[in-house]
């Protein structure tokens, strides 16, 4: 499985998860994004996940096909930490 992160920006603390899957390339267009989501392509830490708007924060990761992507955030106090 190819391993991959993310990196939220300081200011968002967020990311919808349809965008998430346009961003790193793994969906061509908007709407292959949402068919991938609807098909149940997608696991969001281990479970299944159908909501194309799904909140992606720091600390998720997200499984589709051969990929895993972890989502962090540049501050610190987001994670927890």
């Amino acid at each position: 499985m190819k391993e991959d992160y993310f990196t939220l920006r300081p200011t968002d603390e967020f990311i919808e998860l349809v965008k998430l899957l346009k961003l790193k390339q793994i969906a061509q267009t908007g709407g292959h994004a949402k068919m991938m989501v609807e098909e149940g392509l997608v696991k969001v830490n281990g479970e299944l996940e159908f909501r194309k708007r799904k909140k992606l924060r720091a600390g998720d990761r997200i499984e589709i096909e051969d990929n895993s992507i972890a989502i962090r955030s540049e501050s610190p106090q987001v994670d927890g930490i």
